[in-house]
């Protein structure tokens, strides 16, 4: 009756800030840091990893596509398998060498919005990202979506693999997560979320909008980090799961 608890932080870029990465980092056991493309420099990437290492907070990769503007949530089209086995080697790279700056070396990857969307459905691209990640350090976990291709590839990798859920997203009928532009694929009220969450973990399973329900294995749970209702879904995931018996720590500890 184990668990994780994780969020996506350090998405700030320079004196921008988003999110309240403290109060997160008082609550999750594990973080995914932007790692410069979407989001994130490496000062932002040594700040937030010496507050998640005061704190006994897991720390992660979260390379995303090339694209500051767009917070790395657009689809980019033609993008090759080589050219995913690179922007991941180099982000992780990067990572692992601020990592160690900060003295809290790194324990995983997660692939970030568009990418990470784009790999769950292509097992081509998802091939590329366990490749890109073996590439830079084969003792790292992969965060994957369960029943999606990143799944498959993790094991085909050799990879250790982390699967999560998310707080505060709903799925589609491939248990990818829905797009944004569909309303009500961002959950921001913490009672739905934490119903949702419970349920899940409880009967080990995903469920689309259609009802589509899909039995998969739950390590991690996801609250992001630039969601309004953050700290406070955060707070009481934490404290549901505790209240049901599972102990809450990063998947490294156990």
């Amino acid at each position: 009756m184990q668990i994780d608890l994780n969020s996506d932080l350090g998405e700030g870029f320079g004196p921008w800030t988003m999110g309240d990465d403290a109060a997160m980092l008082d609550i999750v056991t594990t973080a995914n840091i932007a790692c410069g493309f979407h989001a994130g420099d490496p000062e932002t990437m040594r700040h937030t990893i010496a507050l998640a290492r005061d704190r006994g907070v897991a720390v992660g990769a979260h390379p995303g596509y090339r694209d500051l503007i767009g917070f790395g949530r657009r689809a980019q089209t033609g993008v090759t398998a080589r050219e995913i086995e690179n922007l991941i080697a180099y982000q992780v790279g990067a990572f692992q060498a601020i990592a160690l700056l900060a003295k809290h070396p790194a324990t995983h990857v997660k692939t970030h919005g568009a990418l990470g969307n784009a790999c769950a459905d292509d097992d081509g691209l998802a091939d590329a990202v366990a490749c890109g990640i073996r590439a830079a350090d084969p003792t790292l976990g992969f965060m994957v979506m369960p029943g999606t291709a990143t799944e498959r590839a993790c094991d085909r990798a050799g990879l250790r693999p982390i699967r999560e859920i998310y707080a505060d997203r709903t799925y589609d009928d491939s248990f990818n997560l829905t797009s944004r532009k569909v309303e009500g694929a961002v959950i921001q009220d913490v009672e739905t979320a934490l119903t949702r969450v419970m349920e899940m973990v409880a009967e080990g399973r995903l469920e689309s909008i259609t009802g589509k329900r899909l039995p998969v294995e739950i390590d991690s749970v996801c609250v992001h980090g630039d969601n309004a209702a953050a700290v406070a879904m955060a707070k009481a995931l934490r404290a549901g799961l505790e209240c049901e018996g599972w102990t809450v720590a990063p998947t490294s500890a156990g």
